[in-house]
């Protein structure tokens, strides 16, 4: 039997809002869209793939985690050449940097809808 991860999904009150902000800071396409659920690609590849459900009730989790609150249950790691250049891009395309940063060659930041994504130098 052959396995591989074929997407990794996102469930957030807007899906079409949430792909348009991954699809700018990625580069990819979207390949399928509705109301409901967004998904995305690289160029390069068909899969994995990255896709957003509809969650009206979405709960962003608290960061840093704290006994009691929501907690973040997946993140997406994003490489990227050049930690502050793309850290400021990410912030003008709408995601937010968390105050709480627990390594230097990493950020933490949260996507519009608030799950918790982190942008990081290779090697790190």
């Amino acid at each position: 039997m052959t396995t591989s991860l074929g997407a990794f999904v996102l469930g957030t009150p807007d899906p079409p809002a949430l792909a348009d902000f991954y699809r700018a800071l990625l580069g990819w396409e979207e390949i399928e869209r509705d109301a409901e659920w967004v998904r995305l690609r690289s160029l390069e590849q068909e899969r994995p793939s990255l896709s957003f459900q509809l969650e009206a009730d979405h709960t962003a989790p608290v960061w840093p985690p704290r006994p009691g609150t929501q907690q973040m249950q997946a993140h997406l790691d994003v490489q990227v050449d050049d930690l502050d250049v793309e850290t400021g891009r990410a912030c003008a395309l709408g995601a937010t940097l968390e105050e709480h940063q627990p390594q230097d060659d990493v950020r933490v930041l949260r996507d519009p809808h608030g799950h918790l994504f982190c942008l990081f130098l290779p090697g790190a």
